[in-house]
Protein backbone atom coordinates (compact mmCIF):
# COMPACT_ATOMS: atom_id res chain seq x y z
CA UNK A 1 0.00 0.00 0.00
CA UNK A 2 2.92 2.53 0.57
CA UNK A 3 4.66 1.72 -3.12
CA UNK A 4 0.71 2.50 -4.48
CA UNK A 5 0.67 5.88 -2.41
CA UNK A 6 4.40 6.68 -3.58
CA UNK A 7 3.81 6.05 -6.67
CA UNK A 8 0.27 7.96 -6.80
CA UNK A 9 1.88 10.82 -5.30
CA UNK A 10 4.65 10.97 -7.86
CA UNK A 11 2.19 10.93 -10.89
CA UNK A 12 0.35 14.62 -9.11
CA UNK A 13 3.98 16.07 -7.91
CA UNK A 14 6.86 14.30 -9.20
CA UNK A 15 9.12 13.99 -5.57
CA UNK A 16 5.81 14.22 -3.17
CA UNK A 17 6.27 10.29 -3.06
CA UNK A 18 9.78 10.83 -2.02
CA UNK A 19 8.98 13.13 0.81
CA UNK A 20 6.40 10.37 2.02
CA UNK A 21 9.74 8.04 2.39
CA UNK A 22 11.15 10.61 4.08
CA UNK A 23 13.78 10.09 0.98
CA UNK A 24 14.27 13.97 1.19
CA UNK A 25 17.32 14.67 -1.71
CA UNK A 26 15.44 12.56 -4.09
CA UNK A 27 12.44 14.36 -3.03
CA UNK A 28 13.80 17.62 -4.14
CA UNK A 29 15.93 16.50 -7.03
CA UNK A 30 12.83 15.08 -9.05
CA UNK A 31 10.61 18.23 -7.87
CA UNK A 32 13.19 20.55 -8.99
CA UNK A 33 13.39 18.22 -12.74
CA UNK A 34 9.53 18.66 -12.99
CA UNK A 35 9.82 22.22 -12.19
CA UNK A 36 12.79 22.75 -15.05
CA UNK A 37 10.95 20.33 -17.21
CA UNK A 38 7.90 22.28 -17.52
CA UNK A 39 9.35 25.61 -17.31
CA UNK A 40 11.47 24.54 -20.54
CA UNK A 41 9.38 22.08 -22.43
CA UNK A 42 5.88 24.07 -21.86
CA UNK A 43 4.14 27.22 -22.57
CA UNK A 44 3.97 28.41 -18.96
CA UNK A 45 2.58 31.55 -20.38
CA UNK A 46 -0.30 30.26 -22.22
CA UNK A 47 -0.84 27.55 -19.30
CA UNK A 48 -1.23 30.65 -16.69
CA UNK A 49 -3.67 32.27 -19.02
CA UNK A 50 -6.12 29.43 -19.67
CA UNK A 51 -8.99 29.62 -17.83
CA UNK A 52 -9.93 26.15 -17.78
CA UNK A 53 -8.53 22.93 -17.16
CA UNK A 54 -9.59 22.08 -21.56
CA UNK A 55 -7.94 24.81 -22.45
CA UNK A 56 -4.48 24.38 -20.40
CA UNK A 57 -4.78 20.96 -22.54
CA UNK A 58 -5.24 22.39 -25.33
CA UNK A 59 -2.24 25.14 -25.02
CA UNK A 60 -0.36 21.98 -24.05
CA UNK A 61 -0.98 20.17 -27.15
CA UNK A 62 -1.07 23.45 -29.45
CA UNK A 63 2.23 24.76 -28.16
CA UNK A 64 4.66 21.54 -27.93
CA UNK A 65 6.13 19.51 -29.96
CA UNK A 66 5.25 15.38 -29.34
CA UNK A 67 9.16 15.43 -27.88
CA UNK A 68 8.31 17.90 -25.31
CA UNK A 69 5.39 16.14 -24.09
CA UNK A 70 7.20 13.13 -23.68
CA UNK A 71 10.47 14.74 -21.82
CA UNK A 72 7.67 15.89 -19.12
CA UNK A 73 6.11 12.71 -19.02
CA UNK A 74 9.38 11.26 -18.87
CA UNK A 75 10.05 12.72 -15.72
CA UNK A 76 6.88 12.18 -14.55
CA UNK A 77 6.51 8.48 -14.72
CA UNK A 78 10.94 8.24 -13.42
CA UNK A 79 9.50 9.60 -10.36
CA UNK A 80 6.78 7.50 -9.68
CA UNK A 81 8.74 4.51 -10.83
CA UNK A 82 11.63 5.55 -8.64
CA UNK A 83 9.20 6.40 -5.98
CA UNK A 84 7.63 2.53 -5.95
CA UNK A 85 10.61 0.91 -6.08
CA UNK A 86 12.16 2.50 -3.22
CA UNK A 87 8.75 2.28 -1.22
CA UNK A 88 9.07 -1.68 -2.14
CA UNK A 89 12.74 -1.82 -1.19
CA UNK A 90 14.03 -2.92 -4.96
CA UNK A 91 16.21 -0.23 -5.39
CA UNK A 92 20.32 -1.48 -4.17
CA UNK A 93 21.00 0.44 -0.26
CA UNK A 94 23.07 0.23 2.19
CA UNK A 95 23.94 -3.36 3.12
CA UNK A 96 24.31 -3.17 7.19
CA UNK A 97 27.86 -4.50 6.71
CA UNK A 98 28.70 -1.97 9.39
CA UNK A 99 30.37 -2.04 12.70
CA UNK A 100 27.45 -1.63 15.02
CA UNK A 101 23.66 -3.76 14.60
CA UNK A 102 21.76 -2.92 11.74
CA UNK A 103 17.91 -2.17 11.04
CA UNK A 104 15.76 -5.81 10.22
CA UNK A 105 13.63 -3.56 8.26
CA UNK A 106 15.73 -1.71 5.98
CA UNK A 107 19.11 -3.11 6.72
CA UNK A 108 20.54 0.22 7.52
CA UNK A 109 22.89 0.86 10.74
CA UNK A 110 21.81 1.80 13.88
CA UNK A 111 21.87 4.35 16.44
CA UNK A 112 22.48 2.19 19.77
CA UNK A 113 21.07 5.15 22.04
CA UNK A 114 17.63 4.82 20.86
CA UNK A 115 15.35 2.10 20.62
CA UNK A 116 13.88 2.69 16.73
CA UNK A 117 15.50 3.06 13.56
CA UNK A 118 16.53 7.02 12.78
CA UNK A 119 15.98 5.97 8.93
CA UNK A 120 12.54 3.50 8.33
CA UNK A 121 11.38 4.61 11.81
CA UNK A 122 10.73 0.65 12.90
CA UNK A 123 10.32 0.08 16.51
CA UNK A 124 13.56 -2.01 17.77
CA UNK A 125 13.63 -4.46 20.53
CA UNK A 126 15.93 -3.99 22.96
CA UNK A 127 17.73 -6.69 24.64
CA UNK A 128 16.98 -6.36 29.00
CA UNK A 129 21.32 -7.17 29.26
CA UNK A 130 22.04 -3.60 27.55
CA UNK A 131 23.08 -1.15 29.98
CA UNK A 132 21.13 2.19 29.75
Amino acid sequence: MRAIAAAGLSVFLPGSGHALLRDWVRALLFAGLYVFAVAAFLPVGELSAAGSTSAMMDAITEGTSRMDQFVVSFVVMFAAIDAGFRALDLTPGPDGDGEGPSCPSCGRELDEEIDFCHWCTTRIEVPEDRDG
